[in-house]
């Protein structure tokens, strides 16, 4: 039998300019039992709601006014920072593959294409809760460690390519092997 996510346990920080997708993402996060959900409007807002809550996980949209999400993770990945480890998952509309290495580089656990469905969300949180990856730092990275273990490789001595692809990607119609593979 697998394992499910007590979300009743977990407190997780929405950050997303859009209140009708705010909306969306609270209700579908209810709907699998989650009680601690915090909002933020911006990014700014998400940084301060951060270090006030201290949240299990952090759920941004890329694209928002004042800070944008990977602005956001760029800040809360430095080093010293007391929320670096924080699990982070982001939103995006644009999944060209070079957006998806872009978000992966930056240091993101997980990244999901808008918009959001359940089944969707529920894996990326399980990933992150059920299977966390531990963290690495190198001179030019530090996040998850990548689950490819070849990329990981690359990444541990600084050779990791751009790959620069612009086609889109439909992130819900790829398997979790797949998503996997090119996310690292």
């Amino acid at each position: 039998m697998a394992k499910a996510v007590d979300f009743e346990r977990l407190s997780i920080l929405i950050c997303e300019d859009n209140p009708h997708m705010r909306s969306i993402i609270r209700t579908i996060l209810m709907g699998f039992g989650a009680r601690s959900i915090i909002e933020a409007s911006d990014g700014a807002d998400g940084l301060e709601k951060l270090e006030t809550y201290n949240p299990d996980i952090l759920i941004l949209d890329w694209e928002m006014p004042v800070l944008s999400g990977g602005e956001m993770v760029n800040l809360i990945r430095r080093p010293g920072n007391d929320h670096a480890y924080v699990p982070i998952i982001l939103l995006t509309g644009h999944t060209s593959r070079n957006r998806i290495i872009e978000a992966r580089d930056m240091g993101v656990n997980e990244i999901l294409r808008k918009p959001v469905s359940p089944k969707s969300l529920y894996q990326r949180i399980s990933s992150i809760v059920l299977a966390p990856r531990p963290f690495i730092r190198t001179a030019t990275y530090f996040g998850p460690e990548p689950r490819d273990s070849a990329l990981a490789e690359k990444l541990m001595s600084q050779q990791v390519s751009d790959e620069s692809e612009s086609e889109n990607v439909d992130l819900d119609n790829m398997s979790q092997e797949e998503l996997d593979k090119m996310f690292g």
